[in-house]
C-alpha cells in the first residue's frame, strides 16, 4: 500500500484559519488533516490555543476524504469517556474518517499547572488503563475497576468504524516501552527529539519491537528525502508539519497548497 500523506496543525490561530487549512488540505490532494492537543502549550509563549475537537467538528463539515483527528490527545488528563464521545461523535459527523493520537503528552508543566499527574511513570499508568477504558466503551458496554477508573456503562451510538476507530500512540525514540505499548494498537507515532527522523533512525526505532501483522507508522520524515525510502523504513504515513514561530500560518499554507511531497 503506498504512503498517505497528511498535515499536523498547530492550533494557536483564529478557529476560522485552522478549520481552512484542514479544509484547503483536503482540496491540495492531502490525505489526512490532524491538529495538535494542547490546553496552553507554551505560557510563555501567551498563544491562543484553540480546542482541536471543535476544529475537527467543523472540518468534517467542510470535508468529504480525508482522515481527521489529533495528533496526540493527552490521554492521562482527559476522562476516556469523553474522548470516547469526541471521538465517536467525529466519526458520525465524517462519515467515518476520524483517527485518535494519543499519548503521554507534553510539556509535563502543561499538566501540573492544573494540578494534574505530571510525573511520567504516572502519566504512563493512565494512559495504559485510560486506553483500555476508551476501547471498551467505543465497542460496548463497560464493567471497569481499576486504579484510575472505575467505568460501568454504555455509550450509545456505536462508531461508524467498526469495531472503532484507529488508534494511534506515540513513542518517543529511542525509547522502547512506549513502542511496545503502540503494537497493540493500531498504530504508532514516533517522535525524535531532534525534530524530523530519518528513514535510518525510523528502522532501528521500529527494529525494537515484532511489529503487527498491520499497523500504521505516521512519521514527521526529512525534507528532500524521497517518500519511498521511508516506506521502505516502515512508514505508511508521512506527515507535514512546522513549529509555530512568526509567520508560521502563511508557511504552512505555502506547504498545503504545493500538495504532498510524493
Amino acid at each position: 500500500m503506498a504512503v498517505q500523506y497528511a498535515v499536523n496543525i498547530p492550533p494557536f490561530a483564529e478557529p476560522a484559519t485552522l478549520i481552512s487549512l484542514a479544509v484547503e488540505a483536503e482540496q491540495a490532494g492531502w490525505d489526512g488533516a490532524f491538529f495538535w492537543d494542547h490546553i496552553v502549550w507554551l505560557p510563555q509563549l501567551r498563544l491562543d490555543v484553540s480546542d482541536p475537537w471543535v476544529l475537527l467538528g467543523a472540518v468534517a463539515a467542510r470535508t468529504e476524504r480525508i482522515r481527521l483527528g489529533t495528533m496526540v490527545t493527552p490521554l492521562p488528563r482527559r476522562r476516556p469517556w469523553v474522548v470516547a464521545k469526541q471521538l465517536t461523535t467525529l466519526d458520525h459527523l465524517s462519515g467515518g474518517r476520524s483517527v485518535l493520537g494519543v499519548g503521554l503528552g507534553a510539556p509535563a508543566g502543561e499538566f501540573a499547572a492544573f494540578g494534574e499527574p505530571a510525573e511520567a511513570r504516572q502519566r504512563a499508568a493512565l494512559l495504559d488503563e485510560g486506553l483500555r477504558v476508551l476501547d471498551g466503551l467505543l465497542r460496548g458496554p463497560v464493567d471497569h475497576d481499576g486504579d484510575h477508573f472505575q467505568v460501568h456503562s454504555e455509550l450509545l451510538p456505536r462508531p461508524v468504524q467498526q469495531p472503532r476507530p484507529p488508534i494511534w500512540v506515540a513513542g518517543e525514540a529511542p525509547h522502547p516501552r512506549p513502542l511496545r505499548r503502540a503494537t497493540r494498537w493500531d498504530g504508532v507515532v514516533p517522535l525524535n527529539t531532534d525534530g524530523a527522523m530519518s528513514p535510518q533512525q525510523l528502522a532501528s526505532y521500529l527494529a525494537l519491537v515484532e511489529p503487527p501483522p498491520a499497523w500504521d507508522v505516521v512519521v514527521a520524515g526529512v525534507s528532500g528525502v524521497p517518500a519511498s525510502e521511508y516506506q521502505d523504513a516502515g512508514a505508511t504515513w508521512l506527515v507535514e508539519g512546522l513549529w509555530p514561530g512568526d509567520g508560521w500560518v502563511d508557511e504552512l499554507r505555502t506547504a498545503i497548497h504545493n500538495g504532498p511531497r510524493r
